[in-house]
């Protein structure tokens, strides 16, 4: 194991988080589709209904007045109802719901035919269990309008109730009601009503416990934020994380490289961490720094700094403040003091860390593949800097390459033996790096590879990154990947891979959150991307990057951010427990909810038989 004690870590944490968020998102099926399938579960419902037996004339407007229209019908209408009431339902959602509505009667009536065929008779009659099918369908419209659309009973229900009373409409129609159906009717909407009203309480008593906020209001704006970044979604839901946050002193690192024409290339390493989900506040980190450092920053590269979820930033606001200030500290990037370089140095066999020194900084990036390395706590990193400057050495600038994933593993936690170990290792790996510094020239050569899919190759918008450094007639390819983490094992094949072409690489990711928008989750790089695509990707890479070489100039600098707001310690462990305690009890509620709905309607049944 590569932790250092049983209690869960804050990459296990933040993956199991990132399992919990997924499992609410899907891609509904486009409306086309979606409506001729409504279509096609609409006849079963009526060939279970009326046939055999049925004149094809009572078939045909059974099937049309009962099923058919009323889930067209509710189609059209649900999104401009849901809308004049405050709401919000796009219409291939809609169209998904009115499906449910006509495939929730399906498993209850195939009960009464069998129960039919059992016993030699219908046990009710059929217009009694047309009725019957319309608790369950308001019940699943209901908890769905409510989540999804609008977080009101009042504003919800209009909605809620347009597919079962266009059934009711049709039912009495064919059947010219006595009071008697009129009432068992009401009481079945009323329990479909009631018992989704409970559903929801229940669900949302775990967020409210600990966070007094509602966590079914968040629904509709995770999903439009994930669906289409609207602005409104973004501001409730980082509204919510700031309400959570603490202040903390933030520093930024820069390292820029620099050619008569411009620069070239930004290494740009703040110390926040790229969560907490999605694009919500340091969320999609590279892509933001790229944007805002901008495009006099040449390429940049973002690689994972030594933090975990402690310092995910929750709001974009803040995460400007930081980028503001790493754009005006590189502005002002005093000339090279230094111009000693080094090779990419290893001081031992198997160490955690490797250095290379480019004029005034020492640049050290740490990994514990081939074994499982994840997120290095802050505090480590902040004392092995604070030492160093200390001993007025070059500016240390570590990277945490975050490149093999295993679940539940690989975290490095302060004061912890596997901590201690990685300390020493840097430490002998900045005075190996320094022992073999000599004054001489750098060149540089970058590259991008962007195109890449979230859902289908697991990396995000900043693709995949090239910095090739030549030093002391060596080269050094950095190769950054836009995702969270890479499978165990991979590092080294890439490694291998780049043996020919240059002659010291490391692989890194990012980290970045925003490729947890699948189901799933976690998604590490080459869980859905082939490993010839990726291979084939990060060797061509380090090739463009090494045909346009060129010398440059090194500079560094570094500066504190003050107060920033920070999600802080134990936050991300609170809600993981309370997403955890909400979907069990969503889960047992929404089975507990059925089956009473089902048994108090068939109390109503019976007292009518």
């Amino acid at each position: 194991m590569a932790n250092d004690s049983t209690a869960p870590t804050h990459s296990a944490a933040e993956d199991r988080q990132n399992r919990l968020y997924s499992r609410f998102f899907f891609r509904a099926p486009s409306t086309r589709w979606t409506l001729v399938a409504l279509a096609v579960v609409s006849l079963l419902d009526a060939v279970l209904t009326w046939f055999p037996g049925a004149s094809l004339l009572r078939f045909t407007s059974g099937w049309v007045l009962v099923f058919l229209l009323p889930g067209l019908l509710g189609v059209l209408l649900t999104t401009p109802v849901a809308k004049a009431l405050g709401g919000h339902f796009p219409w291939h959602r809609n169209a998904l719901l009115g499906l449910m509505g006509v495939a929730l009667p399906v498993p209850i009536l195939l009960i009464w035919r069998g129960v039919g065929l059992a016993v030699g008779t219908l046990p009710v009659s059929i217009p009694l269990i047309l009725l019957f099918v319309l608790g369950p369908i308001l019940w699943f419209r209901h908890m769905t309008l409510f989540g999804v659309s609008l977080p009101k009973h009042g504003a919800s229900l209009p909605a809620s109730l347009l597919q079962p009373l266009l059934a009711v409409l049709g039912i009495f129609l064919l059947y010219p009601p006595p009071a008697v159906w009129v009432l068992a009717g009401t009481l079945f909407l009323l329990f479909g009503f009631l018992c989704a009203a409970l559903l929801l309480r229940a669900a949302d008593r775990p967020l409210r416990r600990e966070f007094a906020a509602s966590g079914v209001s968040f629904i509709r704006p995770l999903i439009e934020h994930v669906g289409s970044r609207d602005p409104a979604a973004t501001e409730i839901l980082e509204k919510f994380f700031a309400g959570f946050a603490v202040e903390a002193n933030v520093r930024v690192t820069g390292i820029q490289f620099r050619t008569a024409r411009g620069t070239k290339a930004t290494l740009a390493l703040p110390a926040i961490h790229p969560g907490p989900f999605a694009a919500l506040g340091a969320s999609n980190l590279p892509q933001k720094f790229e944007e805002m450092l901008g495009p006099n920053a040449g390429l940049v590269l973002v690689p994972h700094t030594p933090c975990n979820h402690d310092l995910d930033v929750p709001t974009a606001a803040e995460v400007r403040r930081i980028g503001d200030a790493a754009a005006s500290m590189l502005r002002d990037l005093p000339p090279a003091a230094s111009h000693l370089t080094s090779p990419l140095v290893s001081p031992t066999p198997g160490s955690w860390a490797r250095a290379q020194v480019l004029g005034d900084t020492v640049l050290v990036v740490a990994t514990q593949a081939p074994e499982p390395t994840d997120d290095i706590a802050y505090a480590i990193a902040d004392r092995l800097v604070d030492e160093n400057r200390k001993s007025h050495g070059p500016e240390l600038a570590l990277i945490d390459a975050h490149n093999s994933y295993k679940e539940d593993e690989g975290d490095l936690t302060y004061g912890s033996p596997r901590a201690l170990r990685f300390a020493e290792d840097v430490r002998q790996a900045v005075t190996a790096a320094r022992a073999q510094a000599a004054p001489g020239t750098v060149r540089v050569g970058v590259a991008l590879r962007s195109g890449f899919s979230v859902a289908r190759d697991g990396i995000g918008p900043s693709g995949v990154r090239a910095l090739v450094v030549e030093t002391a007639g060596r080269t050094t390819a950095y190769v950054l990947l836009d995702g969270n983490n890479l499978l165990q094992g991979l590092r080294d094949r890439l490694m291998q891979a780049l043996g020919g072409v240059v002659d010291d690489a490391e692989v890194m990711t990012t980290d970045n959150h925003v490729v947890h928008e699948v189901d799933g989750g976690v998604n590490p790089i080459g869980e859905r991307i082939p490993f010839a695509l990726l291979r084939d990707a990060v060797v061509g890479v380090v090739r463009d990057a090494l045909g346009n070489l060129e010398t440059v100039e090194v500079r560094v600098g570094t500066r504190e951010v003050a107060d920033v707001a920070v999600l802080g310690p134990d936050w991300t462990a609170r809600l993981l427990t309370s997403l955890g305690d909400t979907l069990s009890m969503f889960s047992n509620a929404f089975l507990m909810t059925f089956l009473l709905l089902i048994a108090s309607s068939t109390v109503v049944l019976a007292a009518l038989r």
